[in-house]
């Protein structure tokens, strides 16, 4: 996909979504251009990850539209979106617990072998060809992140922060052209969310990525959003660059409050 910043990837308008009687999220709006880095922020529960799930096609939305590359993905089955080119990581990790990471990533990029049933029962010459084509694109991908010297490691035996790079490497595995991360920097150290920063910055530009981030950790969201939205009990109170979202009023009453905005203007050294 070549880059055009002129070109919407992803439109969303009025997005709403209902639990019973209970509404998380109201009438949300977004036009994220193509190669852009954008962040989605609030307070817990302001409904962010719910968005996600929708527009990945894990909830249902009660109203509005999602459009992805000019096709209206709206209630569109999960398998379909990822096949059109979103791919997502989980705020809580969701792994293959049980088998490798080299083999977490393959799983992710099988939908792209070149084979079909016929070819693996059969275990055609066009199967072989297949299986190396997605071994050697797993590698790939984990290289990237530095994590093929674990490819023959179990999972669930990875430590918390390279399971967060495999995931991350996992995603990209299925090719897509938008990149959610959902809290990204959950559970990592300092020294771990400063790599964490650069290799968003680097993925992007590699893989000629669009990313819409989520994030709690203030340092990642301020300092590599090029924009973000803030929203609050499902509803949108601001969108601006990252110094406009610092200094918004609303933000800070709803969001940071006076001891967080000490925090993000230290770790971005204002």
């Amino acid at each position: 996909m070549s880059q055009n910043n002129n070109s919407t990837i992803l439109k969303i308008d009025r997005l709403t979504k209902f639990f019973g009687g209970l509404r998380a999220v109201h009438n949300f709006n977004v036009d994220i251009k193509e190669g852009e880095l954008v962040g989605l922020i609030g307070p817990n529960g302001a409904g962010k990850t719910t968005i996600f799930n929708m527009i990945t096609g894990a909830y249902p939305v009660s109203s509005g539209t999602i459009v992805f590359k000019d096709q209206n993905i709206t209630n569109r089955p999960a398998y379909e979106i990822t096949h059109l080119g979103i791919g997502r990581t989980f705020q809580n990790i969701r792994i293959f617990s049980n088998l490798t990471v080299l083999d977490n990533v393959r799983v992710a990029y099988h939908p792209h072998a070149r084979y079909n049933i016929f070819d693996g029962v059969l275990r055609s010459r066009r199967f072989d060809r297949g299986e190396k084509e997605m071994t050697d694109r797993a590698r790939e991908f984990l290289s990237v992140f530095g994590l093929e010297k674990y490819q023959d490691t179990i999972a669930a035996n990875l430590p918390y922060g390279e399971q967060r790079r495999m995931e991350i490497a996992r995603a990209l595995a299925t090719e897509p052209d938008l990149l959610l991360l959902d809290e990204p920097a959950a559970g990592m150290n300092p020294g771990e969310i400063v790599e964490l920063m650069e290799l968003i910055h680097f993925i992007r530009d590699r893989f000629d990525l669009t990313v819409l981030l989520i994030e709690h950790q203030m340092r990642v969201v301020m300092g590599i959003c090029e924009w973000m939205t803030v929203i609050d009990f499902g509803e949108i109170i601001a969108r601006g660059t990252p110094d406009e979202i610092r200094n918004d009023p609303k933000v800070i009453e709803a969001y940071l409050g006076s001891r967080a905005t000490k925090e993000v203007n230290d770790a971005i050294g204002s």
